[in-house]
């Protein structure tokens, strides 16, 4: 038990120690290690582009055609997916946000850093923002009114449509929620499990019941590194659904 509080110790957001504090209007503005790794990814997707698109060639080398994949995929299978063509004005907006979740996840993975989104402050500000910029997509598209009224498809029976409504208000609710907390459990989830497999190691003190928990945590890992691209895609695919469907209706 006190092995699994201590794990689940290592996940929450404290300031870090020595630096600060850091006071703004009464503020304790410490950064802690999720707004350090935060600050990394954001400087290392910026590096990395910007080095790919200084010397950008007609016939690709092998880091400008990872790039270029990358950029297709987003494109290809995420906006053009669920928004449809024409609609590349929005690449900034989810590539920057596919990017970011993807680093973030990938430095949390390096022993002794942290992943800022198995902490739900993280991925509930990620999905709050999402859930502003898809209400203010859907106003400006259709006007207010117009909006509200493309949550229920047009020409169903009024009776239908008075029941329809509030289960449409509480779906456009509940979409924020189920994206923070989807990113947030999958990221927490599979670092608990990492975690406890690499504890086995040290609670076993055995070197003939070390190798199992050893193999298992290098299973786990290497599925982390599967789930920090997925769950990348999951969020930025599903951010662009919610805002094709308030650009197009139902």
């Amino acid at each position: 038990m006190e092995h699994l509080n201590h794990l689940i110790e290592e996940f929450y957001i404290h300031p870090i120690k020595g630096i600060g504090p850091w006071k703004l209007f009464g503020i304790d503005m410490t950064p802690s290690k999720a707004v350090i790794v935060m600050w990394l990814a954001v400087i290392l997707v910026f590096l990395i582009l910007f080095i790919a698109s200084r010397r950008v060639r007609l016939i690709p080398k092998k880091f400008q055609s990872l790039i270029e994949i990358a950029f297709e995929f987003v494109n290809n299978d995420i906006i053009v997916t669920m928004m449809g063509a024409g609609n590349a004005n929005w690449f900034p907006l989810l590539a920057a946000l596919f990017f970011f979740i993807l680093f973030c996840n990938l430095l949390g993975l390096i022993p002794f850093s942290f992943t800022p989104t198995s902490s739900i402050n993280v991925t509930a500000t990620l999905a709050i923002m999402v859930f502003i910029i898809v209400q203010f997509t859907g106003t400006k598209k259709h006007n207010p009114v117009g909006y509200v009224k493309s949550w229920v498809p047009s020409g169903i029976p009024v009776g239908i449509a008075v029941i329809m409504f509030p289960i449409e208000l509480v779906s456009q609710l509940v979409k924020p929620f189920s994206l923070a907390v989807r990113l947030f459990a999958n990221m927490l989830a599979g670092h608990l499990v990492l975690g406890s497999f690499l504890g086995l190691i040290l609670l076993s003190a055995n070197y003939l019941i070390a190798p199992f928990p050893l193999a298992g945590a290098i299973v786990i890992y290497v599925l982390e590194l599967l789930f920090a691209f997925i769950q990348a895609y999951v969020f930025t695919f599903l951010t662009a659904m919610y805002i094709g469907d308030a650009l197009h209706g139902h």
